[in-house]
């Protein structure tokens, strides 16, 4: 069985890793804070100093990274593991980042005869824990199916949506969508109660009308429970946000909706909501609390 590497073990990571464990794969790993690797490493994984020892270990390298500026850095910094990856190995990307970086990604594994597979994911803390993510994936159709083991021990489906790019460019319209939502509805419950109507209320009606999201109702306990403990943390939801309006201005596509998003997501990390769920936006908006 192929050694995987892994790099990145924050709220998604360290949970895909343990699944891969439980599958049976032998795993070589790597976090820029040791002690989140502990369970993993009283499981028999290998612990390494560089992502450069990553790649020295690994056949392929799966790598779960907060922004793009952090990826590149590990692939290829002082120390960076692509240098040291052996010729036609697999680098899988599963890190929140725009279609134009990850096409770099590729151009720069490429060069050294690196493949690389574009295959960030969608779904928060519990589905990555449950193995229940969905794989959106940009790449060749033989990097997929010899993937395919490791996609199936951390997700419950994968979707192979064409060239390097086009994981990342759905992933950017998933997670618009879902920080869009997020901020209507906590506005409609802001108001709501400004005007009288009872929390249970709103959340009784507005739930089961056609105009509110399906995701709403999901997240209605965080909100419910002002239980804000970060499933996505709300930082990154205004990355992908920003990412996503990189792509709309790279496109020259109007995205006014998305543009005033990302800044109230912007406004609330400023307040220091930033380590908080992205849920806590209905906090940062109902001022009065």
């Amino acid at each position: 069985m192929k050694k995987i590497g892994f790099i990145g073990l924050g709220i998604m990571g360290s949970r895909m890793a343990i699944n891969l464990q439980k599958a049976g794969f032998s795993l070589i790993i790597y976090n820029r804070t040791k002690e989140k690797a502990n369970n993993l490493l009283n499981n028999g994984a290998m612990w390494v100093d560089t992502p450069k020892d990553v790649a020295q270990n690994a056949d392929i390298i799966i790598t779960m990274l907060s922004t793009p500026e952090i990826v590149k850095e590990v692939a290829l910094g002082y120390q960076g593991f692509l240098s040291s990856f052996r010729d036609n190995s697999l680098w899988i990307n599963c890190s929140t980042v725009n279609p134009s970086f990850t096409r770099e990604m590729e151009s720069s594994a490429k060069k050294i005869g690196i493949r690389y597979l574009d295959a960030p994911v969608a779904g928060t803390k519990r589905p990555a824990e449950n193995g229940e993510l969905l794989f959106l994936i940009g790449g060749d159709t033989s990097s997929i199916n010899e993937a395919a083991p490791l996609f199936n021990s951390m997700g419950k489906k994968t979707l192979h949506l064409g060239k390097v790019g086009a994981g990342a460019s759905m992933k950017m319209l998933i997670n618009q969508l879902l920080g869009q939502s997020m901020v209507a509805f906590a506005e409609a419950m802001v108001m709501g109660e400004a005007m009288g109507l009872e929390k249970d209320t709103l959340f009784n009606v507005l739930l089961n009308t056609p105009v509110v999201a399906p995701v709403i109702s999901t997240i209605r306990p965080k909100i419910e429970n002002a239980d804000y403990e970060a499933n996505f943390p709300l930082k990154w939801i205004q990355k992908d946000l920003h990412l996503s309006s990189i792509c709309a201005y790279e496109h020259n596509v109007a995205a006014p909706n998305l543009n005033t998003t990302k800044e109230i997501f912007a406004q609330a990390k400023q307040q220091g909501y930033g380590d908080l769920d992205f849920t806590a936006v209905y906090k940062y908006l109902n001022l009065k609390k």
